[in-house]
């Protein structure tokens, strides 16, 4: 994958209908109090909670966390960039640095090909053999990406980070140095607490993954019409605040930088042309895990790579 340097956060442009920017966004600030006063609250009286109920609130809380970290990459909840990066760059989740993802999501939106892997550094597809298509093929069922999709992402990152390292070693010492010293705080609290980091990688950081790729399943296909390849959940229940609306995934391209809780306005708003342009529609993550749990969503082989072949 191709993963551009450092872009400027104004590839977010608002639209004619764009409500004025706030200095603060207080449900945004909220959600950030809630997430962080419950995992060190989650954290700090582990021991005498049932370990399901760890399980369930961890991942939910390190989930959460991740859509919080897209919500201040996007401009949210103040007007300046280094106080949202403060807000989100605490890693939560231990083994992806914020200025990666940073990186990688500006540049999924500025992408002129969306889904293609030399474009798009956030396209689940391949354009070779070997093993990235054997990788792709594990995780073309909703199980296999929910099994095997956060290991095959960690080794992702890493084989993506030791070929960066050799080409920009700056940009590398940039991104991972801040995010070093803030797993070895975590790593400190988790051994103060008792919790340990192994069984919090386990219990926590695993299933966590496992809901944000639930997310992402679905969200792109290549052969969707229009610029942005997105489809739309319909109805995303309690997993729509756990991705702060991010299900509605034609509306949050079509107006990226919109508040999390502006978007299902905007979705009723523009509900015709959206549903046009997505080109697939989901009722509910429920469907697509009846549809998709053992049958593939897509082949994942991109068809500009096949066309080629």
């Amino acid at each position: 994958m191709t993963r551009k340097p450092n872009a400027a956060l104004s590839a977010w442009s608002p639209g004619p209908d764009a409500h004025p920017r706030r200095s603060l966004e207080w449900p945004t600030l909220a959600l950030a109090l809630v997430i962080y006063g419950g995992w060190v609250a989650l954290t700090a009286f582990h021991a005498v909670l049932p370990t399901p109920v760890v399980v369930i609130l961890g991942a939910w809380l390190v989930a959460w966390h991740g859509s919080l970290q897209h919500e201040t990459i996007h401009g949210h909840p103040t007007a300046s960039a280094r106080i949202n990066a403060a807000i989100g760059a605490v890693p939560l989740a231990l083994w992806l640095p914020y200025g990666v993802y940073r990186d990688s999501h500006v540049a999924h939106h500025r992408s002129p090909h969306i889904t293609h892997p030399d474009h798009d550094p956030e396209s689940r597809y391949v354009a070779g053999r070997g093993w990235p298509r054997r990788m792709a093929a594990l995780q073309a069922t909703l199980l296999g990406r929910l099994v095997f999709g956060p290991a095959l992402a960690i080794l992702s990152l890493t084989v993506d980070e030791a070929r960066r390292l050799r080409t920009r070693p700056r940009a590398v010492w940039r991104d991972w140095a801040p995010h070093l010293i803030g797993v070895a705080a975590i790593i400190v609290w988790l051994h103060v607490t008792g919790f340990g980091t192994g069984r919090y990688l386990l219990l926590i950081v695993y299933p966590a993954l496992s809901l944000t790729l639930l997310r992402s399943f679905a969200e792109h296909r290549a052969d969707i019409p229009g610029p942005s390849r997105a489809a739309t959940v319909e109805r995303g229940g309690l997993l729509g605040l756990l991705y702060l609306n991010n299900h509605l995934h034609t509306a949050h391209h079509d107006r990226p930088d919109l508040a999390w809780y502006r978007l299902p306005a905007h979705q009723r708003r523009h509900r015709a042309r959206l549903a046009a342009q997505a080109g697939a529609m989901h009722r509910s993550y429920g469907a697509i895990l009846r549809r998709y749990a053992w049958r593939r969503h897509d082949v994942l082989v991109h068809p500009d790579a096949e066309a080629a072949r």
